[in-house]
C-alpha cells in the first residue's frame, strides 16, 4: 500500500505538511556557498594559536595509529559473535596448544600449515579491508543528500542475453565476497554472437510420475478453452544467469528452495500469455516495438493463443472440478473423515487481488494477471484460485442488491476476461458487517474512517474468508506487484518453507532483515539471532502475549501444536505446522519505531498502555483461515482494529499463532558495503528492524529507494521497464543520481547493438511498486 504518498495525495493539513519537512531530511543539501571561516582571527591570538597546532599534532598521530591495517587487522565479523567472538587471540590460542604438543615432524608440518594459513587469512584480510577502503574512495564523489547516494552504481543487472554463463561459471559483480568467504575475482566478460535458446520451466511437481501418484491423486490437464483444445501454456527459462549480474543483498533463493541458477526474459515470462504478437492474432501488440531475436521459441509448442474469449473463471472452475478429488473441502467433519482414507489430500489456497473502481488496466496488467491465473491454478491443476477483489468508491451503490449495477460497474472497470473473478466491496457495506461502537482511537494520523480501507484493508479480507470456507489459506495481493518467475514456485516454496520453521526463535527470527553477505549461512544467522536476544536480556516470545487489558477469545487460545508440549524438543516445536501468517517484509516492533501508523489502535482501554504490537510493511502477505476467523471476532465482538500493516500481525502475537517472515531476494542499485545495509536495515532496538532506528521510521524510509521491494521503491520500476525492453534514465551515466536522471538507456536500438548484450534475463524477484510499464502510460 502506497502509505505516504497515496495520503499526502488526499489529505491536507498539519500531518502531511510535517512529513514533507521531514522527507526534506532525504534530499541532496544545499549547495549555496556559506560564509568564510576567519582562519586568520583564530590564529591572530598566541593561546588560540598552540591550541590549533597541539590539536593538529594529536589527531595526527592518532589517525596513524587508528588507521593501520596492520594495527587493525582484528576481523569484525559479524559471525565473531556467533562463535564465542572468535579471533586472532583465538588464532594465537591454537599455535601456543599445537607448539606445545608438537613431539614430531608430523606434529611440526601441522604447525607449519597453521602458520601459513594465518599468514594467507591475514594477507586476504588486508586485501579485503584495502578493497573495501578503494571502495568508499570510489563512493565519496557525491556527499550531498542521503549517504548511498555515494554509493557507485551497479551495472550487472543490465547484462542480456549473449552474457548468459552456467551457474557454476557465474561470478557476480556484487556482493565481492564469493562462496567460499574470500574476496570474489572480478566478473570475466562474456559476449556471444547470438543469444541461447530457452527451454519449457516447470516448477510444479511431477504429477505424473511414479512417486508423486502414489502419495497424492492423479493430476488431471486443465485447458483454457470449453472443448479442452487448448492446454494450459508453458513458460520459458534460460538456463545460466548472465555475467555479472549482482546477487540479492537480502534474502536468500537456497533458503526458500527458488531456483536461482536460470533467468527469465520478456518474452519466455509473458510471451505464452500475449506479448509479442498483434492485436488481431489475439494478442496484446506490446513489445512488437523492442529487439526480439529468438523469441519465436516460445510459440513454438502452443502457438500464439488467441485469448480474446478466454473466460478464466470458467477455465479456473473446469480445472478445479476436474481435480476436485485431489482436495480437502473446508467442512472440518468431511475432511476428517477424507484425512483417514486414501491417498493424501491437500488444502486449497486464495490468491485475492485487492483492486478498486478507477483502476487504469493496461496491456502489461492483463498479461501479469494472465501469468498468475495460468501458472497457480491451471498449471497447478487447481491448487489455488484466483480472486479480485474490488473496491466500489460509491457508498450508494446498491451492488448487494442489484444485479444490474454490478454488472455495470465491471464494464466499466474491469476487463471482460476477469469479469467472473471479481467480488465487490464497499465502506457502506463493512459497517453493516461490522457495526457498533469501536471506541476510542490512541491516535489517527490520517484522519480516515475506521471502516475505510486506508486504515482497515483486512476488514473485507475477512469477510471474503468467511464466505469461502473452501480455502485454508489467503494471500492479500496488490495490483502493482510483479515477479520475474513462476507464481507457482513463488507461493508453493514459501508456504512449504514456512511451515519447516520453528517456533523456537521464530518471532526474534522474523524481526531481522537476512543479510546473507554478513549474517552467512541461516544457521549462522539464526545462532547470531539467539545471541543477540540474550543480550537484550528479553525472553523469547512462544505463545500468546499477556498484557492488561486483554480479552479472551470464545472459544479460547489453544493455537500451538503438539510438538511445542512440556518435555518435547523446543527446536521441533512448529516444525510441520503452517505458517498463519507469512510476510514479506520483517515483523518488526512498532513501539517507538517512528512508523507514522505506529499508535493508530482502536478499541482497547486508553486508561492502559497501548497493546504490544507487530507490524509487516506492505500489505502483501498469506493468513491463515484460523488467523482471519481471530482477526473477524476480535473486530465483530471486541470492536478491535489496528492500521492495515498492524493488525493482522498484532493478532497473531496476541494469540499464539505462527508468524514468519520470508527473507525473498531483494536486490540493491548500489554497491553498498555490507555493514552499511545492516545498520541501515537492521538499525533498531536490539539490532533488530524496530523500535527506535527502525528503517520503518519515516526519517529512514529513505534507504528502500534502491531496492527492489518497498513502497516507495524507485529502483524497482526502473529495473523493470529495462527489463521490458524500455529505456530508462536510471541515474546511471553524466549528471546521473537518482532516478529520472543521468543518461537515458536501454531500449531497442541498444538491445540490438551487436555490441551489446542483448535484452535483459533476470533471476526470479519481486518488484514493487510498479505503477507504469510502458513509457506510454506515464502521462
Amino acid at each position: 500500500m502506497d502509505q505516504i504518498s497515496n495520503y499526502m495525495s488526499r489529505k491536507s493539513g498539519s500531518f502531511p505538511g510535517l512529513m514533507a519537512r521531514k522527507s526534506e531530511l532525504c534530499l541532496p543539501v544545499s549547495t549555496k556557498p556559506k560564509p568564510k571561516f576567519r582562519v586568520k582571527a583564530l590564529l591572530g591570538h598566541c593561546l588560540y594559536r598552540r591550541v590549533v597546532i597541539w590539536t593538529f599534532v594529536i589527531i595526527v598521530l592518532l589517525s596513524v595509529t587508528l588507521f593501520n591495517p596492520r594495527l587493525t587487522a582484528r576481523s569484525r565479523d559479524v559471525l565473531d559473535l556467533v562463535h564465542g567472538s572468535k579471533g586472532v587471540t583465538d588464532e594465537t590460542q591454537a599455535l601456543k596448544i599445537a607448539g606445545v604438543q608438537k613431539q614430531d615432524g608430523d606434529e611440526e608440518d601441522r604447525l607449519q600449515d597453521m602458520t601459513e594459513e594465518k599468514q594467507q587469512e591475514d594477507q586476504e584480510k588486508d586485501q579485503e579491508m584495502l578493497e573495501e577502503e578503494d571502495e568508499e574512495e570510489e563512493t565519496t564523489e557525491n556527499v550531498n543528500g542521503p549517504h548511498w547516494l555515494r554509493y557507485k552504481h551497479l551495472d550487472g543487472y543490465y547484462n542480456g542475453l549473449r552474457a548468459l554463463v552456467p551457474f557454476s561459471e557465474y561470478r557476480p559483480e556484487y556482493p565481492k565476497i564469493s562462496r567460499t568467504g574470500r574476496v570474489a575475482e572480478p566478473s570475466p566478460t562474456v559476449h556471444h554472437s547470438s543469444p541461447p535458446k530457452p527451454s519449457v520451466y516447470v516448477p510444479q511437481p511431477a504429477y505424473d510420475s511414479e512417486e508423486y501418484v502414489k502419495k497424492y491423486v492423479h493430476v488431471k490437464r486443465c485447458y483454457l478453452d470449453e472443448d479442452s483444445k487448448v492446454p494450459a501454456p508453458d513458460v520459458y527459462a534460460y538456463s545460466g544467469v548472465p555475467q555479472g549480474q549482482p546477487k540479492p543483498a537480502i534474502g536468500s533463493y537456497d533458503l526458500l528452495g527458488i531456483r536461482e541458477d536460470v533467468c527469465f526474459d520478456r518474452f519466455g515470462r509473458y510471451g505464452p500469455y500475449g506479448l509479442g504478437y498483434d492485436l488481431e492474432l489475439g494478442g496484446t501488440g506490446e513489445a512488437l516495438d523492442t529487439e526480439h531475436e529468438g523469441s519465436e521459441t516460445v510459440w513454438e509448442k502452443s502457438g500464439k493463443i488467441n485469448y480474446e474469449n478466454v473466460d478464466w473463471a470458467s477455465a479456473q472452475e473446469r480445472c478445479y472440478k476436474t481435480n476436485e478429488g485431489r482436495f480437502f473441502t473446508g467442512n472440518e467433519t468431511r475432511d476428517f473423515e477424507l484425512a483417514q482414507t486414501g491417498r493424501q489430500r491437500m488444502d486449497r489456497i486464495a490468491v485475492v487481488v485487492r483492486t478498486y473502481v478507477g483502476f487504469q488496466w493496461t496491456s502489461h496488467a492483463l498479461l501479469n494477471f494472465r501469468a498468475m491465473i495460468n501458472e497457480l491454478n491451471l498449471r497447478s491443476g487447481g491448487e489455488y484460485d484466483v480472486h479480485f477483489l474490488l473496491h466500489v468508491r460509491d457508498n450508494n451503490a446498491p451492488i448487494w442488491a442489484d444485479p444490474a449495477t454490478v454488472q455495470n460497474i465491471l464494464d466499466v472497470n474491469v476487463p471482460p476476461e476477469f469479469h467472473g473473478l471479481c467480488t465487490l466491496w464497499s465502506e457502506a457495506q463493512m459497517k453493516l458487517y461490522y457495526p457498533g461502537n469501536f471506541g476510542e482511537t490512541f491516535e489517527n494520523p490520517s484522519n480516515g474512517d475506521i471502516h475505510g480501507v486506508y486504515r482497515s484493508a483486512h476488514m473485507p479480507l475477512q469477510h471474503f474468508a468467511m464466505m469461502h470456507p473452501e480455502y485454508a489459506h489467503f494471500w492479500n495481493w496488490e495490483m502493482d506487484m510483479r515477479w520475474t518467475g513462476s507464481y507457482y514456485e513463488f507461493f508453493d516454496r514459501l508456504g512449504k518453507w514456512g511451515a519447516k520453521q520453528s517456533r523456537q526463535g521464530m518471532w526474534e527470527r522474523a524481526s531481522k532483515y537476512y543479510i546473507p553477505g554478513l549474517h552467512g549461512s541461516w544457521e549462522n544467522f539464526t545462532d547470531l539471532v539467539d545471541h543477540e536476544t540474550q543480550a537484550s536480556g528479553k525472553r523469547p516470545i512462544l505463545g500468546p502475549v499477556v498484557f492488561t487489558g486483554k480479552a479472551g477469545l470464545e472459544e479460547g487460545e489453544v493455537f500451538l501444536p503438539s510438538s511445542c508440549a512440556s518435555g518435547s524438543d523446543m527446536t521441533q516445536c512448529g516444525v510441520g505446522e503452517d505458517a498463519d501468517l507469512i510476510t514479506l517484509n520483517p515483523l518488526f516492533d512498532a513501539d517507538e519505531s517512528g512508523w507514522v501508523f505506529a499508535g493508530d489502535v482502536t478499541g482497547y482501554d486508553k486508561q492502559y498502555q497501548k497493546p504490544p504490537r507487530r507490524c509487516a510493511i506492505v500489505t502483501a502477505s498469506r493468513l491463515s483461515r484460523r488467523l482471519l476467523r481471530v482477526m473477524h471476532e476480535e473486530t465483530w465482538r471486541l470492536h478491535h482494529s489496528m492500521f492495515s500493516e498492524m493488525f493482522p500481525p498484532s493478532m497473531a502475537l496476541h494469540h499464539g499463532l505462527k508468524a514468519v517472515y520470508a527473507p525473498h531476494p531483494v536486490y540493491l542499485d548500489r554497491r553498498w558495503p555490507q555493514q552499511e545495509i545492516e545498520n541501515a536495515f537492521n538499525g533498531g532496538r536490539d539490532h533488530t528492524s524496530g523500535g527506535h532506528g527502525s528503517p520503518f521510521d519515516l526519517t529512514n524510509e529513505h534507504n528502500h529507494k534502491g531496492t527492489t521491494w518497498y513502497y516507495n521503491s524507485e529502483f524497482a520500476g526502473l529495473l523493470w521497464r529495462r527489463w521490458l525492453g524500455y529505456a530508462q534514465m536510471d541515474g546511471r551515466g553524466d549528471n546521473g543520481g537518482r532516478a529520472g536522471e543521468g543518461t537515458k538507456k536501454g531500449g531497442q536500438k541498444e538491445e540490438e547493438d551487436p555490441s551489446n548484450s542483448g535484452r535483459l534475463c533476470l533471476r526470479s524477484m519481486l518488484v514493487h511498486p510498479i505503477k507504469w510499464e510502458n513509457p506510454a502510460e506515464q502521462d
